[in-house]
């Protein structure tokens, strides 16, 4: 009988007890015959390692002594975790039975999938897709990111529609199966990001390192979100602004960038002042300061250490080759399959 390949959970928490108490039961049950549990704490100031210290002492602790957010607490995590797989999985998800291995069955029989995600639907809405990633991320050849089951914030019910298992652009941070090869191998995540856009940065350099980025949907999470920064909060725009445009500085091919990046400021000049017509001047601020604050970290970029190929957008998986904020508020385009209609 074939070994099953070792996999971690790693549960990167802040603060997050009432989340651990709803939502760490579930994924204790999981049923993966050759399985870690662990919790990776981000310097939390309340209560939540003692609790899941008492409660599940199956679950393993890693303490970071500081909190360098998503990105960066990850990093720090991971470097004390051996196995084959990692999940890296939100604390506020809640698993369904047999989560785990139809994920792993689909990544064992293809060996050139680098990472994949589960179903992601609302844990207030269950019969929704819930935003941070649905049935699989995509990106417009603008780099504006949406996914299968969610366009801008309009999310559709479930119905069945993107059951087929696809590779996809990127795949969702709130419950992210990756080899840990690959992980370490293009460098895990950027600390720079802190947070928000991250995964979609890490999934285009798995794509430029030869992987492919895949969606299972015989697995099932449920995530309730927003549970750090809600949707609407302007230091939310301002890391999504402002990673969005280190990621494309980062990965687009040379002779891509400066066309992009032309039709970009544009596109984000407009999103600013419909933010100040809309009497909304701190998201107008929040883009503002996403470009000042690129700028800096532009001057200072040095890409030497980046060795990956530089792919041209028609060369990767989930690209739409198309500009998606055209479609949705011109074309009327609001679900996915009307959106990616030719």
């Amino acid at each position: 009988m074939p070994v099953l390949p070792s996999v971690a959970v790693v549960i990167l928490n802040w603060n997050g007890r009432k989340f651990l108490e709803a939502f760490l039961p579930s994924v204790c049950r999981s049923t993966y015959g050759n399985l870690q549990l662990i919790l990776a704490d981000n310097a939390s100031s309340d209560d939540s390692v003692d609790y899941t210290r008492t409660h599940f002492p199956q679950v393993s602790i890693i303490r970071n002594a500081v909190n360098t957010g998503f990105a960066g607490g990850y990093n720090e995590a991971l470097q004390h975790v051996k196995a084959d797989i990692y999940v890296l999985l939100n604390q506020d998800v809640e698993v369904t039975p047999g989560w785990i291995e139809p994920v792993v069955a689909q990544m064992e029989a293809d060996k050139t999938i680098g990472a994949c995600q589960p179903k992601l639907r609302a844990y207030a809405n269950k019969a929704c897709f819930e935003y941070a990633g649905a049935a699989g991320g995509w990106m417009d050849i603008l780099g504006y990111t949406f996914c299968r089951g969610r366009i801008l914030y309009r999310t559709e019910e479930d119905h069945g529609q993107y059951d087929t298992v696809q590779d996809i652009f990127w795949a969702t941070g709130a419950a992210l199966f990756i080899r840990a090869e690959c992980f370490h191998g293009v460098g895990g995540f950027d600390p720079y990001f802190f947070a928000h856009m991250e995964e979609v940065d890490l999934c285009w350099r798995l794509q430029r390192a030869g992987y492919r980025i895949s969606y299972c949907p015989q697995s099932l999470v449920y995530h309730v979100g927003g549970g750090s920064l809600p949707q609407g909060n302007p230091r939310k725009l301002y890391l999504n602004f402002r990673n969005n445009l280190i990621m494309l500085h980062k990965n687009l091919h040379p002779a891509e960038r400066n066309i992009i990046f032309l039709q970009r400021f544009f596109l984000d000049i407009l999103a600013g002042l419909k933010s100040l017509v809309s009497g909304k001047p701190r998201d107008m601020k929040a883009i503002y300061l996403a470009y000042r604050h690129f700028r800096h970290w532009r001057r200072d970029y040095d890409a030497s250490g980046d060795t990956l190929p530089r792919l041209k957008l028609f060369d990767l998986k989930g690209v739409f080759h198309g500009i998606m904020i055209w479609r949705y508020y011109f074309l009327g385009r609001k679900t996915f399959s009307e959106l990616t209609r030719q």
